[in-house]
């Protein structure tokens, strides 16, 4: 048996015993020991879903985890026992259309950790001992599984930047300064954006996406006039925060023939199709991620990647009541982590 993070109902969160399944080939045993809190967990805390997802059943939280391997099948000959390693929390099928065409972000089988899309929902990774696939391990040498924690939301920013096309020498504005908004702009910098701006309504983020190494940031709500001056010389957006009235503000700041890249999720949003036609600006989609999860680890492993700055505080999950009311203060917190 283990213990696990359960969510039933919103603001109800239980540890509770759950069955450890034997392996079975191409499997390996993980002791989790540090897992990240992402904003869709915050979803299923306060309001049990996000738009028609709503948990219909109890479900095991969290997918940004990492631990070390415990015990492996006899067939895995990639990982030791003892090994630190992340945890892709994506099992894609390997083998429908999109999967083949290299596009398993868009698997149309997918079993995501901790996502009650499916019914039965996904059990997540929150949990003190995990049983997963082998091939969705990824070793790390040098850094600890706290640091490793981040390598899903990292992964995510990572293929953000990979669809907006190459960086090099522009202009990139980012908005939104919460985890995944800090991680873009980390990854902007790794990827030679020229210069990289970040804007938020509230200035205790912003103050962290620039120590993470953002140029320039921006309130936006107590010095809007700052993003006018940047006048329509941005070559690339970076939408993180789901809200219209930032992509309608970022659209205004757009350079001719400029992409925009939509990251963050919410509402329905109106767009001005006239800005959109005149300035040829291409307006795509990011989702997940495909094989930057890799890369993240690598890029945090080999420490290329200094996340640490993002990390406000570690609890026990034994105090994840706790942790989630600070994660869902945007301003006392960036990145909470929990122990297991």
């Amino acid at each position: 048996m283990t213990q696990a993070l359960v969510i039933h109902a919103p603001h109800d969160l239980r540890i509770e015993e759950r069955e450890v399944p034997a392996l079975q080939s191409g499997e390996v045993k993980v002791r989790v020991e540090a897992g990240g809190i992402c904003g869709s967990d915050l979803h299923y805390y306060h309001h049990g879903g996000f738009g028609a997802v709503r948990i219909k059943h109890p479900m095991i939280l969290g997918h940004e985890i990492a631990g070390h391997i415990t015990d492996k099948a006899p067939d895995v000959t990639t990982l030791s026992v003892g090994d630190i390693v992340a945890v892709n929390p994506g099992l894609p099928c390997t083998h429908c259309a999109q999967c083949l065409a290299g596009r398993a972000n868009h698997c149309t089988d997918m079993r995501f950790y901790g996502s009650a899309m499916r019914d039965p929902h996904v059990d997540g990774a929150f949990r003190q001992d995990l049983v997963c696939k082998a091939r969705q391990c990824v070793k790390a040498s040098h850094k600890t599984s706290a640091e490793l924690a981040l390598a899903e939301p990292f992964a995510v920013a990572l293929h953000a930047i990979s669809r907006a096309g190459s960086l090099m020498g522009k202009r990139l504005l980012i908005t939104g300064a919460g985890p995944i908004g800090t991680l873009v702009a980390i990854a902007a910098r790794i990827n030679g954006a020229r210069e990289v701006i970040v804007t938020d309504i509230l200035s205790e983020p912003l103050a962290v996406a620039l120590k993470a190494g953002a140029d320039h940031v921006i309130n936006s709500c107590e010095t809007p006039e700052k993003l006018s001056v940047l006048g329509r010389s941005v070559d690339v957006l970076i939408e993180c925060s789901g809200n219209e009235q930032a992509l309608r503000s970022g659209l205004e700041s757009m350079a001719p023939c400029g992409t925009i890249v939509q990251l963050g999720l919410g509402d329905d949003v109106t767009l001005p199709q006239s800005r959109i036609v005149a300035g040829e600006l291409s307006w795509i989609g990011s989702f997940r991620f495909r094989e930057e999860f890799s890369l993240a680890v690598d890029l945090i492993d080999s420490g290329k990647a200094d996340l640490g700055m993002l990390v406000t505080q570690h609890f026990a999950f034994q105090e994840a009541g706790r942790a989630f009311d600070l994660a869902s203060n945007r301003r006392e917190a960036m990145k909470v982590l929990l122990s297991f």
